[in-house]
């Protein structure tokens, strides 16, 4: 591992890391994915209703995303350090955009998530070790977010709310 330097007082490090969430250990990806729960909270508080809104969201979080991680990774010369959590706020905002916020909800996403950001099955696996950059460091947790999506969404008639 190299000689990180992260400073949390420069902002692009600072939601990088999740609000320093990334820096706990063990396990940085599932605190980080711990903070975003009441970022998405809030987010989801905030937005207009209507999937197109909550679309429009995940595309900006996704592309500053982009930059935050790219960056951070740039400035401490290690691709996809394990501080480097912002990519996991957004696969569980992917994972949460087809089902309603409830309580029952957030905690089966936040465990489908990790799951498939820890195991990361093909074709995860291979945009984690094959794309780089900014890109690369987010595009693998998107596509655990829609696998995780995916099997949250078509549970909804098994779970009890």
């Amino acid at each position: 591992m190299a000689n990180t330097k992260f400073n949390l007082k420069n902002p692009v490090h600072f939601f990088a890391l999740g609000f320093g969430s990334g820096l706990l250990s063990p396990a940085p990806g599932t605190w980080g994915t711990l903070m975003s729960i009441p970022v998405y909270c809030g987010l989801i508080a905030i937005l207009p209703e209507g999937l197109t809104s909550y679309l429009s969201m995940l595309l900006a979080t996704f592309l500053i995303g982009v930059y935050l991680c790219g960056q951070t990774a740039d400035d401490v010369g290690e691709h996809d350090h394990g501080a480097i959590v912002w990519d996991e706020f957004v696969g569980f905002f992917v994972t949460m955009t087809l089902v309603s916020p409830s309580w029952q909800n957030i905690v089966i996403g936040f465990v489908l998530f990790r799951l498939f950001d820890i195991v990361k099955p093909w074709p995860i696996k291979l945009l984690d070790k094959h794309v780089h950059g900014g890109v690369g460091i987010m595009i693998d947790d998107v596509l655990a977010g829609v696998f995780s999506g995916v099997i949250l969404y078509f549970m909804q008639p098994y779970i009890v709310f």
